[in-house]
């Protein structure tokens, strides 16, 4: 009996078609995913809900509905929050990169794109990826520490009791402190730990999403300490 494993599925969207055909000609080449594509957010959004792709390569400049807008609508729900996505974009700006970032990217590459490039950030995004889900197997679901209550298996966060929505590094960063209360890390390490090695992200991104993840624990928010000169500490009182 032959058994079919089938591939990763991987959405590109972008309004330009040469982009998408040279994309998706080199990924298909490597015989290892399968590849949808669309020219727009709208269809993006309707493919990513109805399919759910294992990841995703987003263009931002594009017309209607940009790629933050995109990414933005597919982390709010929950069915679509836990895809990975990769940014493309022509911008240098780091203020772009970190609002992609922000927004729960894994991934951000400058456009004109190397086929080579985007294959070696997809492979490196999912190992991410399964290697998170393999981790998880077999552990603790729950985590709880005081009016706080993360969930893994809903991918959800508690705070006295009520849902607030988290992207996807926010959870991952805050999971992360929650698991290693008491302890000090310099920007460098959280970055490693939540976005992973080989993933060209600027210190300044570990800064914003604590200002978010602040916010968002209200009456907590004293408990993520900054340590001048060392990092950020979550700490155990």
């Amino acid at each position: 009996m032959n058994l079919t494993v089938e591939k990763p599925k991987i959405l590109i969207v972008d309004d330009e078609n040469d982009i998408v055909d040279i994309l998706k000609y080199n990924i298909e080449k490597e015989n290892e995913y399968s590849v949808l594509t669309a020219n727009n957010g709208k269809d993006a959004l309707k493919i990513s809900k109805d399919i759910k792709p294992d990841l995703i390569i987003l263009d931002i400049m594009m017309p209607a509905m940009n790629g933050f807008e995109v990414c933005k609508s597919l982390k709010s729900l929950k069915a679509t929050n836990d895809i990975p996505v990769i940014f493309l974009t022509a911008k240098e700006s780091e203020i772009d990169e970190i609002l992609g970032l922000e927004l729960g990217a894994d991934d951000y590459i400058q456009k004109p794109v190397s086929p080579r490039v985007v294959l070696a950030r997809i492979k490196s995004v999912l190992r991410r990826t399964t290697s998170e889900i393999e981790k998880d197997t077999g552990t603790e679901k729950i985590i709880k520490f005081k009016g706080i209550e993360l969930n893994e298996d809903t991918y959800s966060v508690k705070i006295n009791k009520r849902e607030i929505f988290f992207p996807k590094k926010e959870f991952q960063l805050l999971k992360f402190f929650l698991t290693n209360r008491g302890k000090v890390f310099p920007r460098e390490v959280l970055l490693k730990q939540v976005w992973g090695e080989n993933i060209f992200v600027v210190d300044r991104t570990v800064d914003v999403h604590l200002v978010k993840i602040r916010e968002k624990l209200g009456e907590y928010s004293g408990y993520i300490e900054t340590i001048k000169g060392f990092g950020y500490r979550f700490r155990d009182l």
